[in-house]
């Protein structure tokens, strides 16, 4: 059982930390679900980006007037 701190905060314990891996610093998510609420480890990971696609986009938004400067690169411009 735990206390709830002033700012809503409430320690892991430390057989919970190290059953996840938990290390200071690292980040949890709480969801509520039916049964209350679960915290989780999050695990970042960086998402691909697909160059192609973002070329697409600005060419697309470039012909609908949908891009304005000014911009820090000549390549951020659109061409017409």
């Amino acid at each position: 059982m735990q206390k709830v701190g002033p700012k809503g905060q409430v320690t892991l314990p430390k057989h919970v930390r190290e059953a996840l891996g938990l290390r200071t610093g690292e980040l949890v998510e709480t969801v509520l679900t039916p049964e209350g609420a679960l915290t989780r480890p999050v695990e970042l990971r960086p998402r691909k980006i697909d160059v192609k696609s973002g070329s697409r986009l600005r060419k697309r938004m470039c012909g609908r007037g949908g891009v304005y400067g000014p911009f820090k690169t000549a390549s951020a411009t659109c061409v017409r």
